[in-house]
This record gives structure tokens, C-alpha cells and sequence, in this order.
């Protein structure tokens, strides 16, 4: 956390001191990314406009471009991508959530001469392999094998990881990660993949989840893909008689998923602090175009980070501040 803030007010007096040189380019950037009524986007969001402050100081803009559904994921983002390119932008970032739908249009980006860094879904062999000039965001396998160990820490040997958006590189590295983060404490995981028309879907989740505890007794794990989605488990968990039998956890933070792991229904929750992936991400490409600056830490990890009942007041404080 400290290391982040310092980081941050590093980039903030770069930014003073070079305010109003008449030779600083002004970068205007596009910002790829999900529905900012979804929680999580919307930390994801405040990044993006806090980043925008020092992107204007230079002359520069922000434009968030928002997918409208999750239904066709991967070939919505690249078409936000070609809008990008349409618009012409200086730089771009942008999740690679689906890259055998996305590469191409990252790629038409870079060969045009647009900076581009991958935020949040990715990873950096897969932004060097395009030509992208860095990473922001979690490694969500490590994120993900890290809550497997966590599972069998706290006695959970048979857990299942509810994909409401299978298909998604990063939804699948980290169900990867959990279930071979158990497999190797001597548990067995599996995934749960439901239609992606149920991202968001809290009923059809929630019956969902119900009705596989119901079909398998044994199971005493289960890990959602987004604090949204914890909330739906919840409740399934709960239909089905499983509250204080299972070991519940989430990727990502919202308020309900705090509440309940401050009131010990919910035992944790895998933080990649999105705010930061935005923050970064945007001033660091823009302090790129406009000053050539390159970081040298590449790449560039927010998380993952757990959250459970030993740290839940210092989260809860982030929170009241609409960061965390």
C-alpha cells in the first residue's frame, strides 16, 4: 500500500513539474473496459477518472469505452478497440480478456502506431507477443492458486470455482489456478461453468450453486469469479442449508462480500485492487507518450492480496473511499 502511494506521488510531481512546457506531447487515450454499473468497473472507473486529472494537466484526454453486455465478450472488446483506432488515439488500454477474439484488433492498433498496454486480463508474455509496452493488473493463475492454498489452509478439500463467463482468459486462469492450488494441498476442485448470460443473473446463479451443494454433499469450497457473483453464492449457499459448512470465497471486493467476511459468513475474498490496474495503467502509458518515460518493472502487479477477517478493518477504510 505504501510502496503504491509513493508510487503514485512520484507520478503526480513528474506531472507538476512539466506542466505548461510547450514541447510536451498531449496524449489522448482510450480506456477499454466493463460496465461501470458492474462494481468492480466501477472502481475501475474512479482510476480512470482520478488518472485523468494528470492526462488533462498535459493537454491530454480520457475516453472510457464501455462494453454494453458480457454476451459476446471477446469480439465486442476488439470492436472497442477498432473504435479506438477510428477515433485516433495515441494510445490504448485494454483487458485481453479473449485473445483468440481480441489479438488482431491490438494488433492493428500497434501497427498503427498506437501505444497500447493490457490492463487487468493478460499477462506480460502475452503483451510482449503483441507489442505491448507493459502489463498492469494481477496474475490471475498465481491470484487464483494462491486461494487453492487457501482453501486447504482452512480445511476445504473438495471445492468447486463458478465461471459465470467461461471462455475469458483471465476467469479461466484463475478457476486453473484455485484447482490446481488444491490439487497440490491434496483436495480435488473443479470448475462450474454457467451460460455467460447468467453474469449478473444473481437468481440463476444463486439456483445454480444451490443445486450443485444439493447434487454433491461433499463438496466444502466454493470460490466465485467476481465479488458480484459472491453475492449470488451467498445466497446459494444458504438456500442450501450450507451456511458455516462451506468455505466460501470471492475474487474481488464489494461492500455485502466486506460485510460478510467482517461478520464471518464469508471467510475471504482475492484482491487485485483495481483502482490501481486504472490509475496506473492510464498515467503510465500517458507519461509514456507525452515525456518517453519507461518503467522498468515489468510486469507491472497489483495483486493478488487476501482479504479475510485479519485484515477487514484496513480494507474497510479503502472502501469508504471508493477505492477498494
Amino acid at each position: 500500500m505504501n510502496f503504491a502511494k509513493h508510487s503514485l506521488r512520484g507520478l503526480l510531481t513528474g506531472a507538476v513539474f512539466v506542466i505548461g512546457a510547450s514541447s510536451v506531447m498531449a496524449a489522448n487515450l482510450a480506456v477499454v473496459g466493463g460496465k461501470t454499473d458492474d462494481e468492480f468497473w466501477n472502481r475501475i472507473k474512479k482510476g480512470v477518472d482520478d488518472a485523468r486529472f494528470v492526462v488533462q494537466q498535459n493537454g491530454g484526454s480520457v475516453n472510457y469505452l464501455q462494453l454494453q453486455t458480457y454476451d459476446n465478450l471477446g469480439p465486442d472488446a476488439a470492436q472497442l478497440v477498432r473504435t479506438a483506432i477510428s477515433q485516433g488515439v495515441d494510445g490504448i488500454v485494454v483487458p485481453n480478456w479473449v485473445p483468440e477474439a481480441e489479438d488482431e484488433a491490438i494488433k492493428a492498433a500497434i501497427d498503427a502506431g498506437i501505444k497500447v498496454i493490457l490492463m487487468n486480463a493478460g499477462n506480460l508474455e502475452k503483451a510482449r507477443e503483441l507489442g505491448a509496452i507493459n502489463y498492469v493488473g494481477s496474475d490471475e493463475y498465481v491470484a487464483g492458486k494462491a486461494g487453492g492454498e487457501y482453501f486447504i489452509a482452512k480445511g476445504a478439500k473438495n471445492v468447486i470455482c463458478v465461471n459465470t463467463v467461461p471462455g475469458a482468459a483471465n476467469l479461466e486462469a484463475r478457476c486453473k489456478g484455485v484447482i490446481e492450488g488444491v490439487t497440490a494441498g491434496g483436495g480435488t476442485a473443479k470448475q462450474l461453468p454457467l451460460p455467460a448470460t447468467s453474469f449478473g443473473d444473481q437468481t440463476a446463479i444463486a439456483e445454480a450453486i444451490k443445486a450443485t451443494l444439493l447434487q454433491e454433499d461433499a463438496i466444502d469450497g466454493v470460490i466465485n469469479v467476481s465479488a458480484t457473483d459472491a453475492d449470488a453464492g451467498a445466497s446459494g449457499i444458504m438456500q442450501a442449508g450450507k451456511a458455516g459448512k462451506v468455505v466460501h470465497g470471492t475474487f474481488d471486493l464489494n461492500a455485502s462480500g466486506l460485510t460478510r467476511i467482517k461478520d464471518g459468513s464469508q471467510t475471504f475474498a482475492i484482491d487485485q485492487q483495481p483502482y490501481l490496474q486504472s490509475l496506473l495503467g492510464v498515467t503510465l502509458l500517458a507519461s509514456h507518450i507525452d515525456f518517453g518515460t519507461n518503467l522498468p518493472t515489468a510486469p507491472v502487479l497489483t495483486g493478488p492480496g487476501i482479504v479475510d477477517a485479519s485484515n477487514i478493518e484496513a480494507t474497510l477504510a479503502g472502501v469508504e473511499k471508493g477505492a477498494r
